[in-house]
């Protein structure tokens, strides 16, 4: 979890998404194995249950405005126990679930104009997530929530402009990724 590399967790972040957005759940399965498999270190078996928790709380998430916060916190929260479980850190499943789920709604809040609609809150919600689960000051993981926040600010005028997977845009989302990721790497190392 504190050693990960952060080309290979931003690409397949940046699938995930993509898929995420396709409604390609096959896709998003794989990017899903991919991305807990690179980003987290946990064995094989908890990978893939760890994957299909994430792909389930997705689903439960996805529809609009119709979704199921409560479902995606309680998946979300199994997938914090397994983490937990594999990486001997010390955070509250629970309370990682809850940090998770919230800025899944504050981003859902943004991209369809019914909250603030500032990058601010976002990356308020990615920082208080990275510092709790990592046991860092937030200060020291804004800078990669910024990335990240920004990074979804261009996967969100992908969406608006149709999901074509040959967009460039996914490139810059990919570079942001990566850039965010490698500063969550040095912000967990100082």
């Amino acid at each position: 979890m504190r050693s990960f590399d952060p080309r290979l967790v931003g690409g397949r972040e940046c699938r995930a998404w993509e898929t995420y957005y396709r409604r390609e759940w096959a896709a998003f399965l794989a990017a899903s194995i991919g991305l807990v498999r690179a980003a987290f270190g946990m064995s094989w078996p908890r990978t893939l249950v760890g994957a299909w928790l994430v792909l389930r709380a997705n689903q439960v998430w996805a529809p609009y405005p119709d979704n199921d916060p409560q479902a995606a916190r309680r998946l979300m929260t199994r997938f914090y126990q397994l983490l937990r479980k594999s990486t001997g850190e010390r955070f509250d499943p629970e309370r990682a679930a809850w940090l998770e789920v919230e800025w899944w709604r504050v981003h859902r809040e943004a991209q369809h104009g019914e909250g603030s609609g500032a990058s601010e809150e976002l990356t308020a919600a990615l920082r208080d997530l990275y510092a709790y689960s990592y046991s860092v000051e937030p200060g020291e993981v804004q800078p990669a929530a910024a990335l990240r926040a920004e990074a979804m600010d261009v996967s969100d005028s992908w969406v608006e402009a149709g999901c074509d997977p040959a967009d460039p845009r996914l490139a810059r989302e990919r570079a942001l990724l990566v850039r965010s990721y490698a500063s969550l790497l040095a912000a967990v190392h100082r």
